[in-house]
């Protein structure tokens, strides 16, 4: 496909799960995730693209957003298959990849992230942020970070300058072998044995956390880490956690509105690269906030933290370096326009 093309991954279902019912986790219906997607998309075409690409999904918001906007540039579908299940935004970001986009806009937590990671090679992201636990992607207005996607697809500032490759953790069972899964920003090990309703806010069933990043102000199980040492993206470290008596008690928003006492008997920082063993014990692992896959007793586990992640933009950034390079004040006399 030719031209400057731009991917756009809406998750309907983030920022709907268990979490509304046990805290007060915010919920983002559909109908305001279209609002949202409909602002980025006038952002792009104020900056100027040639194609955006959506992922279909079963609530049908990338196109309802997409014809309820008038725009210069053409907007499709991309042709798959969808089962409303993680799989969906792996394939899309895998898809969008394959077809030359330049930037790819996210809408979704650190979970949708996470699947979007696996597909999205080396496209920049820009995460805007609708999901429950949301350390991964920023919380930004929607036209702000449609002008900073068009400007990152276009090339008009050097993404590699506005941007930082992602921590990432990876896990591997039964030893050396092939990575069976990843996270973002935390992956745990819980006592409970079963995946059950996936989501997780309650610290007293969790045994160890590893962490990429650990960033003051954000909430779940990442918040108990920045309660002992604040961890950006891109220190070349992440934290490791084990849980239980005996050693410092913080306090931590563990989920929306709920902040709890967190006993955690030690913990360490973990360098990128170095690899850290499970306990032997049965429970289920949780990535990004989400029970994926369980353990049992006679199986190890090691956690590696790697920059094997995606690249993601800083929204503020992007505008901040495209002002100061006259980017909008070109686009608007049309004299010195950056060619496509």
């Amino acid at each position: 496909m030719s031209g400057v093309t731009v991917g756009i991954i809406a998750n309907p279902a983030a920022g709907k799960d268990i979490r509304r019912l046990v805290a007060q986790g915010r919920f983002v219906p559909n109908h305001e995730k279209v609002n949202i997607v409909r602002r980025i998309l006038a952002g792009m075409d104020a900056v100027g693209i040639d194609q955006a690409l959506f992922m279909p999904d079963p609530s049908n918001m990338g196109w309802t957003a997409a014809e309820g906007v008038k725009v210069h540039f053409e907007s499709k579908l991309l042709d798959m298959a969808i089962y409303g299940a993680e799989i969906d935004s792996t394939t899309a970001a895998e898809m969008i990849a394959d077809a030359g986009a330049t930037c790819l806009v996210t809408l979704g937590g650190d979970g949708t992230n996470r699947a979007v990671a696996k597909g999205a090679r080396d496209v920049p992201l820009v995460a805007v942020s609708t999901g429950t636990n949301n350390v991964f992607p920023e919380l930004v207005e929607g036209t702000s970070a449609g002008m900073a996607a068009a400007v990152i697809a276009r090339g008009l500032v050097d993404p590699q300058s506005v941007s930082v490759v992602s921590k990432l953790l990876e896990i591997t069972v039964d030893g050396p072998g092939p990575v069976v899964d990843t996270a973002l920003v935390d992956l745990a090990v819980s006592r409970q044995r079963f995946v059950g309703s996936r989501a997780v806010w309650d610290p007293s069933s969790v045994r160890e956390i590893f962490l990429s990043r650990a960033v003051p102000g954000s909430v779940g199980l990442s918040a108990i880490g920045a309660a002992l040492l604040p961890v950006s993206a891109k220190d070349d470290h992440g934290l490791y956690l084990r849980l239980g008596p005996g050693g410092t008690t913080v306090i931590a928003p563990i989920a929306p509105g709920v902040v709890s006492p967190v006993e955690v008997a030690e913990w360490r920082t973990v360098a990128v690269g170095e690899d850290v063993d499970t306990s032997p014990e049965p429970g289920t692992v949780a990535l990004d906030g989400e029970r994926t896959f369980t353990l049992s007793g006679d199986r190890a586990a090691r956690v590696t933290l790697t920059r094997n992640g995606p690249r993601v933009v800083g929204v503020a950034e992007v505008l901040r370096q495209a002002t100061l390079a006259g980017v909008f004040a070109k686009l608007a006399t049309g004299v010195n326009e950056v060619q496509t």
